[in-house]
């Protein structure tokens, strides 16, 4: 979806809205209550943002309410780190929850369905290894099988069902089965697995149970229990739907209902966590909350917005179908807040001096700079200081400048950012025939502000006075990867990193007033960019990360390539 279409799109109500809007005006519900349900195995990304901002986007627009549960059914792979890290995401992004719950809260209750599943003679314990179940399910074209297991009494189910819960199997050996239709053709109807034993650590409910229920069993069950209207799935829950909706019928209990929308997918990047996991635990990014990871603390940490995050959840809206949104949609939407809103500073990335041979030596003024004229308020000024010698960008100064340079050159002429107009009369190489030094002489009458000299110039640099000049690292970031589906590439998903993702720059000189830069403030380094302090830096060595470049200069990369 193009940035142009985005910005002319009229706002309509997604089909969702329709539906609770359909719901509420019928009497069928006085008010809604949504849910955001994560498993707590690994930190939150830009896909769940999307449901995020849609379930409590839903609650908040009609006067409802959402719950923050937590999907704690698979011990093996949760920690309280994510916990933890769900619920920062969750309010950095703006949203404030009804309720923190957690399935675990409802283990004896689903321990009770299950066992009155088993009293109507719809449930079973099942000794076959999973294999032996994959096999006699059957395949989408051929109906399962049932075995001697299926065919035990209830009496004996519950006495089995006990000993699970007693922890007198060993991991593996036995499963609770719901007892439906091996014919069906929906594969999720054929005896689905509702408990298995895993003898593990769980970090709420400690060493009180040795079986877990599955999540099919728990998440419909939990909607239920917290009397859910709207229950949002992604779409691969679709066939799951049947099942949660058998399981509410029998057990007689609130009808939450299921609804599914389109998941994000996004341009050079993954979605899924365990490829996420996978770059972490192999070490090829530098945490959850790497700036190019796309998990919301990674997008924090870069400089994005909650407000930048909500609008890109908004624009790219709720379908029933899949899509690959483009990233540059994202960056477009966080250049938008930035734009308004980031403080106005310089900074040169890779310096040159630039010596002024006519300004009086020792002399420094100061100037006035602008923070942000974006700003409504103005965004108020700072003080600049100005003498003799400067840092300008390399890529500033030409040898031998084409026609359309508007830059530096011998001869040419150019302003300084809230100084003087300059005219280029030289430079200096060293040994190895690096420039080193640009010469220049300044008009005195072309101080911006005052400008009396009625020289017109087209092009405006920025700088840094060198003898107040800060020194600071700057983390230059990019796509992750250097495809744009990683994920329907042969191979490796690890083989399509794009090697050029991080680049370092470890001598970047900064203007004073960044020595008191704030973590999450944003910051413009005028004609490089918007940057945030990242969380690792402190007084003795300032790091700053680029969240994202003024232009999307990946496309034009993109056909050149």
């Amino acid at each position: 979806m193009s940035v142009e279409k985005i910005k002319t799109e009229e706002k309509s109500l997604n089909f969702l809205e329709e539906i609770v809007e359909e719901d509420l005006a019928s009497g069928k519900y006085k008010s809604i209550v949504t849910r955001f349900p994560p498993e707590p195995n690994g930190y939150l990304h830009i896909g769940h943002a999307k449901s995020i901002c849609l379930n409590f986007g839903l609650a908040l627009k009609y006067g409802g309410k959402t719950n923050l549960r937590f999907d704690d059914t698979n011990p093996v792979k949760e920690d309280v780190e994510y916990v933890d890290s769900i619920k920062e995401d969750v309010k950095w992004l703006g949203f404030e929850w009804s309720q923190e719950l957690y399935a675990s809260d409802y283990f004896d209750q689903l321990y009770a369905f299950a066992v009155g599943l088993i009293k109507k003679g719809l449930a079973y314990v099942d000794d076959s290894t999973p294999e032996e179940i994959a096999a006699q399910k059957g395949t989408p074209t051929e109906p399962g099988k049932g075995n001697d297991f299926r065919n035990r009494s209830v009496d004996e189910n519950l006495d089995l069902f006990a000993k699970m819960k007693a922890g007198e199997f060993p991991d593996g050996a036995k499963v609770l089965r719901a007892k439906i239709d091996l014919a069906s053709p929906n594969m999720q109807m054929r005896d689905p697995l509702m408990y298995r034993i895993k003898h593990a650590h769980h970090h709420r409910t400690g060493d009180a149970w040795c079986m877990y229920p599955m999540y099919d069993f728990a998440h419909g069950q939990s909607d239920s229990i917290e009397h859910v209207t709207h229950s949002i799935c992604t779409l691969e829950f679709i066939p799951h739907r049947e099942l949660y909706d058998w399981f509410i019928d029998k057990l007689e209990i609130f009808p939450s209902h299921q609804y599914e929308f389109s998941r994000l997918n996004m341009t050079y990047t993954v979605m899924s966590k365990r490829k996420l996991l996978q770059l972490v635990e192999e070490k090829m990014v530098d945490g959850w909350n790497d700036p190019r990871m796309p998990t919301i603390a990674g997008f924090r940490r870069r400089g994005y917005t909650p407000e930048s995050i909500r609008l890109f959840c908004e624009k790219i809206g709720v379908q029933k179908r899949e899509n690959l949104i483009d990233l540059s949609l994202l960056e477009f939407c966080v250049r938008e807040d930035l734009n308004r809103n980031a403080v106005r500073r310089m900074a040169v990335l890779d310096p040159v001096k630039l010596v002024i041979t006519n300004y009086p030596e020792g002399q420094v003024e100061e100037l006035t700079g602008e923070n942000n004229p974006e700003a409504e308020d103005g965004g108020g000024t700072r003080s600049i200081p100005f003498s003799k010698e400067l840092w300008i960008e390399r890529e500033d100064f030409m040898e031998e400048p084409p026609k359309k340079f508007f830059r530096l050159g011998v001869g040419l002429t150019v302003r300084l950012k809230y100084a003087y107009i300059v005219k280029c009369t030289g430079f200096k190489k060293d040994d190895a025939g690096i420039v080193r030094e640009v010469y220049a002489e300044y008009i005195p009458e072309s101080r911006s502000g005052n400008d009396t000299s009625g020289i017109s110039v087209k092009g405006t640099m920025h700088w840094v006075n060198v003898q107040n000049a800060l020194t600071a690292e700057v983390r230059l970031y990019d796509r992750l990867f250097r495809v744009e589906n990683p994920a329907n590439e042969e191979g490796d998903f690890k083989e399509y990193i794009n090697p050029d993702s991080l680049q370092v720059l470890s001598n970047v000189f900064i203007e004073p007033a960044l020595g008191e830069a704030l973590p999450r403030e944003p910051y413009q380094f005028l004609r490089k960019g918007y940057f945030c302090l990242d969380e690792n830096s402190s007084s003795d060595k300032l790091i700053f990360n680029r969240t994202v470049g003024l232009k999307d200069t990946w496309a034009k990369e993109v056909k050149k390539g």
